[in-house]
């Protein structure tokens, strides 16, 4: 097929899309007819990614540091120069730093974020401008389940994700009267090569024994989710935060050993 085939397809912008949950949601919006620019700030890694994907006619790979205005308004133009137009925003870049509160530094504090909530702020607030002159579109932010309950060694990072969670409604609120509905997800664990990395066996056993589905999510999983959120299906949904977590967050604290035991009598 040749460019103009792709004339009539929408566009989505995906940020950390070089891998893990943004790829696969990069990936996402091939499948379903989208024109996509993936942003990372890892060169390396976004050059992978774009030639595995190997449809230079219907995906961009543009260098950026979500954190920098500068660099979001340079990606934004080279979008705007490339597809036209932008029709869905997608805030997945994120870092994190786990460490117990007393021994965070404010430097590390405002490291993470100044990327993933500045960052978030800065690209909805470029990309949301865009969306608002082309008559609509949707922003979908990652939060985490950590935004939504609080957990040991997060002060960082779950306070960044439950200020995404209160930016995502100031954004729906005021963006929804331009016909740009924003909404996010809150995933629990989700099983990508840095979650291999950094969670222990004895870390992974804990999680499998909190959640009542016993897994990790997919990365496929939370960008069956975010499609949704951007698709026509979810056209009246806004302002909303969507835990994909196989009911950690409903689960609250309870006990492993009382759900085994419940299981085996059910079971019996």
């Amino acid at each position: 097929m040749n460019a103009q085939s792709f004339a009539d397809y929408p566009v989505a912008v995906v940020t950390g899309g070089a891998r893990g949950i943004g790829l696969a949601v990069g990936e996402w919006f091939l499948n379903h007819h989208y024109k996509v620019a993936l942003l990372d700030n890892n060169q390396t890694t976004l050059d992978e990614a774009i030639m595995r994907i190997g449809k230079p006619e219907l995906v961009i790979g543009i260098h950026c540091d979500i954190s920098n205005i500068h660099d979001v308004e340079r990606a934004a133009q080279k979008v705007i120069s490339t597809f036209g137009h932008v029709d869905a925003l997608v805030n997945n870049a994120g870092v994190a730093i786990f460490k117990p509160v007393l021994e965070t530094s404010f430097e590390e504090f405002r490291t993470v974020l100044g990327t993933n909530l500045d960052g978030t702020f800065i690209c909805s607030q470029i990309f949301g401008r865009l969306m608002v002159k082309n008559g609509g579109g949707s922003i979908v932010n990652i939060a985490s389940i950590s935004g939504l309950r609080a957990s040991t060694l997060r002060v960082a990072y779950g306070t960044s994700k439950a200020a995404i969670i209160h930016l995502t409604k100031q954004y729906a609120v005021e963006l929804g009267n331009y016909n740009v509905r924003v909404n996010a997800i809150a995933p629990g664990p989700v099983d990508t090569e840095m979650a291999k990395l950094v969670h222990s066996v004895a870390i992974r056993a804990d999680y499998h024994d909190t959640i009542p589905l016993e897994r990790y999510g997919t990365p496929e999983e939370m960008a069956n989710a975010i499609g949704f959120l951007c698709s026509a299906e979810a056209s009246f949904i806004n302002g909303q935060i969507l835990a994909v977590d196989g009911g950690f967050e409903a689960a609250g604290v309870g006990l492993p050993t009382l759900r085994r035991n419940m299981k085996t009598a059910t079971l019996n």
